[in-house]
């Protein structure tokens, strides 16, 4: 689900589009794995690519003034484990994954494809996805030659690299450890700018009433919703 039109986050921050998708997950939303030339085995990258192009398509605009922020808590681990098991097992090294385990790989990919210039980043978060990213573009946004930040989480399955670190991070702070099935994923995108006085005010994603799993995209999924909602309702008036 991709919109376009804008929706005011709360100011000073307004969602220009919004995407999501959801890959093996068992929902009804869930998606064929996008093709990523390039990008093999793991879900991570073609849904981070599939919802950021949902987004610049539905809002193009300069790419030198549109900065992007990348946020998973540990990144690409199905690339990682892979690679991993194929070292420790003596087989031939693949460079391939080693390039596309890294996040800021896809990064490179979409900015190539969209010509972004202006900056980009890719995060690791303990908090729900949704503050970490908001936060960053707010301190984006005060930079004058940006005009927008797309802002981007993912989620993925359990592995055995994501499944150690919950249980790490559950036995240290006593958190939820998210239910995805291993080769599922999901990502969330927002492109947002400043607001201004032709926004429209819309609510605001509800914030979680229990403690989320570290690096949670579902207030991301809210907000996304909120925007579709809201969007779906204008056009209806």
């Amino acid at each position: 689900m991709t919109t376009s039109e804008r929706t005011p986050l709360g100011a000073p921050l307004t969602i220009l589009a919004a995407a999501t998708a959801t890959h093996g997950t068992g929902r009804d939303e869930d998606i064929p794995l996008p093709k990523l030339p390039g990008f093999v085995e793991s879900a991570f990258s073609p849904l981070v690519f599939e919802g950021a192009a949902r987004c610049l398509t539905a809002r193009p605009r300069d790419g030198s003034r549109t900065a992007v922020v990348l946020a998973a808590l540990t990144g690409d681990t199905t690339t990682a484990d892979l690679a991993s098991s194929r070292m420790v097992s003596g087989r031939v090294h693949n460079p391939l994954l080693f390039m596309q385990a890294t996040a800021n790989s896809v990064l490179g990919h979409l900015s190539r494809e969209f010509g972004i210039t202006a900056q980009t980043f890719s995060v690791s978060t303990l908090r729900d996805t949704a503050s970490e990213l908001l936060d960053m573009a707010d301190l984006l946004l005060e930079d004058p030659g940006l005009e927008r930040v797309l802002v981007v989480g993912v989620e993925l399955g359990g592995g055995e690299r994501l499944d150690a670190v919950y249980r790490d991070l559950a036995t240290d702070g006593g958190l939820p450890v998210p239910a995805l099935p291993a080769g599922a994923g999901r990502s969330a995108a927002l492109l947002l700018g400043r607001a201004d006085t032709a926004a429209v005010p819309a609510p605001a994603a509800p914030v979680p009433a229990a403690p989320v799993p570290p690096g949670s995209l579902q207030r991301l999924f809210d907000l996304a919703a909120a925007h579709r909602n809201e969007t779906e309702s204008h056009a209806h008036q």
